[in-house]
């Protein structure tokens, strides 16, 4: 997996807090798309999902899930994409 933008790059290029998207692709099952939506609702401590938007590849062995939420600092951010990077069946992150 490539490393992680620098926090000076995310703080150059987006004034927080703002809408930021991650996008996660992998294994094409419910339990991946749960694991994604989950880590970003609870490093932003929040009590319901965060907005998201799944698409399955053509023969349904990938998915991808985006998630759209409102974030306060690049530091929560690199936080969310740390807790991202240790999904099973992750195969790229954007």
């Amino acid at each position: 997996m490539a490393d992680l933008p620098p926090v000076e790059l995310l703080e150059a290029t987006h004034n927080f807090p703002c809408a930021y998207a991650f996008k996660a692709i992998g294994r094409g099952d419910e339990t991946f798309i749960a694991l994604v939506v989950s880590i970003v609702r609870e490093e932003l401590q929040q009590e319901f999902d965060p907005p998201f938007e799944v698409n399955h590849s053509s023969r349904g062995r990938h998915v991808s899930v985006t998630v759209s939420p409102w974030v306060e600092s690049a530091v929560q951010v690199l936080a969310i994409y740390e807790r991202i990077r240790t999904v099973d069946g992750l195969v790229m992150m954007m």
